[in-house]
This record gives structure tokens, sequence and C-alpha cells, in this order.
């Protein structure tokens, strides 16, 4: 099946699990810059070749200056010096050239002897060459290099154009250096930054340093299987990847933007119903003590018939609040008409103007007039109106304006006609605004008599707490009159859509995925319990991975136990043959998965047993000879190395002295 067939295919499956069209599933996918289909992923190897390490080395350890040079084994080398003489250090070295940053665990003393950092290495089959100029342990100068042949690399700190080497990139500070090289990468490797959703309010984006901790295998201590975290799902996203299942790095945006869009929609709703509920309470509090001040102004009013002017005078007052507050909507209201009508006539007017003395203005006179490009809403300038006036070019587009200006008495007989019209509307508004202020005006003037006969009626006894009573009355009244109730919730139908296609596509490319790694991890999971019982991992019977990067333990004659509860050295092993068993899988199928690197820092360090540690060093090399399978290992232990390792395949350092 075509790429082509396979996005069609998938556009109408999304569109009907959710109930739209697919001109809709186009449309979301588009709006969050989700891609409907997967390109077929291209290779993705790296290995290194060769780092040159230039400096100047202070200490007690043979200080003064260095420039060493280690070559690399298309299999496996091992790196063999004392404690504390670099073999780490080759390690930190090769990841801050191929990941952008260094680990924590490079020591600030060691990167300040540094001054100029190579290497040599092959990236999804492009030889590169990176070069970093260092001073106090920080980059000045950065550039990688490319060419079509990897010996042509060689020694080399520069472009030269007559030899076909060219700059990938180029840095001057560490940052700079470490934010390019992450896009360098993660595009010549085929990957996708790895999205999640934090908080469900936003999203987190892991880009190459994620991918790169499959390379340099953890610590034992560690408990990701895959990479060195164990939050947000990453070592399941990093599998997914590197088994190459189908969609797997869309699965996860595609779920991300789903999850951050529901919760957004729950955020509204549930402001929505508090807002509600705060206004509901705020009327019933109003309505409360209303009748509590209802009460108290009866309580202070005399009984009889003596002062039933004072009742009738402050019930007419009321009235005549709730009536001034009616005329002052209608001003309102008016002057709103009389503004927009202004508007039109002076719009007529203009237009009048245009089309008496520019023909092409006669020629446009039953179009568009935007003041805006309606694509981009960039405003159309003065320049764009006069030329348009002036040279007969359309101010949206700047097209020629064809034509012939063969009815000029009509155009402007009709403009004339509309700016008439828009007089007469702008006078009738005018009008009513007139007689609405006006209305309000005498309004205002019979309140402030009735506010005052309503002072006079009342006993100069009570007048202070009558007059408090009055004014609370009136004014809950007044509020309770203007009370805004809560709109109701709008139901935003293209969100709603949304939502729905990326339901639906999140479950069909979940189960597409999950369709695909049933083969798949059959066969990885049988490489991964062959290859961990060649390195070492006493009494396994089976292990079982899934998805989500879990791997379950099945010992001999024993219970079910889980990846983090084995011992470092047992969860180094399996991590390597994790990293083993997809390189062969995918090598099988011929998928692209693991990059075929591994870091591996002193596993006999790992709580590991001598005789455990000869048998690793053993397999782990003939595994390598035989996998597409590049490994650098450190070890302290000289007979370790000698012992299991071929001799071309050993960088030592003598006893006591710096590997470089």
């Amino acid at each position: 099946m075509s790429m082509v067939q396979e996005e069609a295919l998938l556009e109408t499956r999304i569109a009907d699990k959710a109930g739209v069209h697919v001109e809709d599933v186009r449309d979301v996918f588009t709006e969050y810059g989700l891609p409907l289909v997967i390109s077929p992923a291209r290779p993705r190897s790296l290995r290194v070749h060769r780092l040159r390490v230039a400096g100047e080395r202070t200490g007690d350890v043979e200080p003064g200056p260095f420039d060493a040079t280690l070559c690399f084994s298309a299999s496996l080398t091992a790196l063999v010096a004392s404690n504390f003489r670099g073999k780490t250090s080759v390690l930190e070295l090769l990841t801050w050239c191929l990941r952008g940053t260094p680990r924590s665990e490079m020591q600030v003393r060691v990167r300040s002897w540094l001054r100029h950092v190579d290497l040599d290495a092959t990236v999804a089959g492009e030889p590169m060459a990176f070069r970093l100029d260092l001073v106090d342990g920080e980059i000045t100068e950065a550039v990688v290099l490319t060419a079509g042949d990897p010996a042509a690399l060689a020694d080399l700190r520069a472009p030269d154009s007559d030899r076909g080497i060219t700059a990938l990139l180029r840095a001057s500070s560490t940052d700079s250096y470490a934010e390019q090289i992450a896009g360098l990468m993660l595009g010549r490797m085929d990957l996708q930054p790895l999205v999640n959703s934090f908080k469900e309010t936003s999203t987190q984006t892991h880009g190459w340093p994620a991918y790169f901790g499959a390379i340099y295998l953890p610590a034992g201590g560690n408990k990701a299987l895959l990479g060195e975290v164990t939050k947000n799902g990453l070592p399941g996203r990093l599998l997914q990847v590197f088994l190459d299942l189908p969609a797997a790095a869309a699965l996860t945006r595609v779920k991300t933007v789903h999850d951050v869009r529901v919760a957004e929609d729950k955020a509204r709703r549930t402001a929505a119903a508090a807002e509600a509920a705060e206004r509901a309470a705020e009327r019933e509090r109003l309505q409360t003590d209303l009748a509590r001040a209802h009460e108290e102004l009866s309580r202070l009013l005399p009984e009889g018939d003596d002062d039933a002017s004072l009742v009738d005078l402050a019930r007419d007052a009321v009235q005549l609040a709730r009536t001034l507050a009616d005329a002052q909507d209608e001003w309102d209201e008016a002057l709103r008409v009389f503004r927009r009508a202004r508007t039109e006539r002076q719009q007529a007017a203009k237009l009048l103007n245009d089309v008496t003395e520019s023909a092409t203005a006669r020629l446009l006179f039953h179009g568009l007039n935007p003041t805006s490009c309606p694509r981009c809403d960039q405003a159309i300038d003065n320049e764009r109106r006069r030329q348009e006036r002036h040279a007969r070019t359309c101010a949206v587009c700047t097209r020629e304006v064809p034509g012939d200006d063969t009815q000029p008495q009509e155009v402007t007989a009709e403009a004339q006609a509309r700016l008439e019209t828009s007089t007469v509307a702008e006078a009738t508004a005018k009008q009513a605004l007139e007689q609405a202020e006006a209305n309000v005006y005498g309004l205002t003037q019979q309140m402030e008599v009735a506010q005052e006969r309503l002072r006079r009626a009342q006993s100069a006894a009570d007048l202070p707490a009558r007059l408090a009573a009055q004014e609370n009355v009136l004014r809950l009244e007044g509020a309770l009159s203007v009370f805004r109730e809560p709109d109701e919730p709008i139901i935003d139908e293209a969100e709603a859509r949304a939502i729905s296609v990326l339901r639906a596509a999140a479950k069909l490319l979940e189960q597409d995925s999950k369709n695909a790694a049933e083969a798949l991890f059959r066969e990885v999971n049988k490489e991964i319990a062959d290859l961990a019982t060649l390195f070492g991992v006493p009494s396994l019977e089976a292990v079982a991975i899934d998805r989500g990067a879990r791997l379950r333990i099945y010992p001999l004659g024993s219970e079910q136990e889980w990846f983090q509860d084995q011992t470092p050295g047992a969860r180094l092993r399996l991590r390597i043959a994790v990293a083993i068993a997809l390189l062969r899988v995918g090598r099988r199928y011929g998928v692209s998965t693991h990059p075929g690197l591994l870091l591996i820092d002193s596993p006999k360090s790992e709580e590991m047993q001598s005789a455990d540690a000869r048998k690793l060093f053993t397999e782990l090399a003939a595994v390598a000879a035989d996998s597409d399978l590049q490994v650098v290992i450190t070890t302290a232990d000289f007979d370790l190395a000698h012992a299991t390792l071929p001799a071309d395949s050993i960088r030592q350092a003598e006893a006591g002295a710096p590997l470089w």
C-alpha cells in the first residue's frame, strides 16, 4: 500500500470512528501540526571511529600538555586503565560531541583541561566530524563537518570546498552547540521529539538527549529499562520508536494534544459551573438582604395615617429609579445606533468622493473594500490605497484592475443615493438620540424632586435611620434590577469536534501499534531471554516486555519478578540484552530500531562477581561481532580484559597512567 493510500485509509477510519467528515479530520490534524501518516524510517545507525583530545592537564598525574587519539573498533572496544585515569571521561566526551550536552558526571576539573575535542563518526550512513574548541570548560567555537568520503575528514577542523567538505552547523557557545546538535541528530536519525502532557494544562517535549539515554546505559541503580528517565512513560515511548511501531511518535503527540484539549474544555466547564453557582449565591444573598431591609424600613415608619405619604413617596421613588434605569438603557442604544449611522454616512461620503475622482473606484464599486488582508490580517496601507486610485491596481492583491469605465454616471448616481439614504438615517438616529437624552434628563430632574420630597416628608426624629434604611432598600433593589445572570456555557462545536477526532485517532493508532507489537514482542522477548542468559543473568526461564517498557522476569521455579526488583548487575545485563534484541529483531524485519551504539561504564562495579563479569565481556564481544552493534566499554580490571577480549579491541593505559 502506498503512502497516499495509507494516509487516505487512516483519515477515513478516523472520520468513521469519530462520526465526522474526512475534511474535518484533515483540518484538525493540520491545525495541530499532526501527521496523518508516518514516513518509512531511514537508517539510524550511529558509529564512532576516532576521538582526539588535546589540552593541558593540571594536578599530580602527568601534568602538562597532552594530545591523544583513540580509535574505536567496529564491534567492541574496551578502554582499560586504573581508576580515575580517564576511562569514563572518554565516554563523557563521546556523549558531549554526539548528544550536544555533557552529563553531570563529567568533572569540571577535567573539562577545564580541554582545548580541542575532535570526533569522527558516521550518523545514519553520513560521515561527520565533530570539532570543538574550549576555554575554561566551555565551548567557544564548534563545527560539524561532512564529506562523501569518511577518510577525507581525518585531521581536518574546517570546511574545504575544494575537497567537498562542508559545515552542517557552527556554534560559538556551549548552549548554541547543544541546541543545534539536538536538531541535527533528530533530523539525521529520523526521530521525532517525544511530547507528553504536563499536569493536563501544557506539554513537555523531550528531544535528542532523551533518546541518547538508550545509548549511554545508566548505572545499575537506575530503574529505567530504556533511557535514563522513568517518568512520563519515556521508556515505553523509546521502546516503541526503536521498534518502529506504526505511528509511535504520532500516537504520543495525538494523545498529548487530546489530553490538553480535554483538560482545557473541562476547565472551561468547571469555571462556568463555578461562576453560575457564585452568581446564584449572590442573588440569594441580595434577596435575603432586601427582605431584611424592607423589615427594617417598616419598623422605622410610624403606624397610622399620619405618615402615609412617606410610604407612597418611597414607592414612587423606587418606581422612578427603575424607569430612569430603563431610559438610560434606551439612551445607550440610541447612541450606538447614531454612531453606526454616522459611520455609514461618512463611509458613503468617502465612497462618493472616490467614485467621482477615480475610474478604478467605479470599477470596484460593487466589490469588497477590506481594511486588511483577509488571510493574514496585514493592514492595507495608504500607499496601496493611493496606487488603487491612481494606478488602477487592487489595494489587496496589487493586480491591475481590468475593464472599461462605461457607466460613470450610473455609479456616481448610486453612490450619491447611498449618501442621501445614510444622511437621512443619521438625522433620524440623531433625533432619536436627542429625544432619549431629553427623556433621561427629565426623569433625572423628577428623581431629584422625588428624593427631596421624600427627605422633607420624614420626621426629624427618625430621619437618619429612615434615610439609611431607605437608601439600603433602594440600593438593594437597584442591585437586583441590574443583576446579571450567568451566561449559558457556549458550546464550541469546533472544539468538541476536534476532541472527538483526536480521541478516535488516538484509539485507532493505539490499536494499530498494539497489533504490530504482538508479533515483534514475541521475538524480542525470546532474544532478551537468550541474551540475558548468555550474559549471566541467573536462573532465567523467560521474560515479557510490553509497550510501556515494563519487563517481567520469570525465574526458574519461582514467581514472577519485575526488572526494577533485580540487582544492579542484573539490571545492567538486561538493559544490554534489550538493546541488542531490538537490533536483531529490527534487522530481521527490516525496520529501523536502536542506533546500534552502546556506551557501558565499568560494568564490574555493578555488584557483579568476577565470573559474571568474564561471562558478560566474553559474550558481549561475540554478540557485538555477530550483530550490527558497536560497544565501547570501560574497566579497571586489566586481567579481565585480556582474558576475555581480542587484543585488537583493547585500548589500554599503563597501570596508574592516564588513558589520554
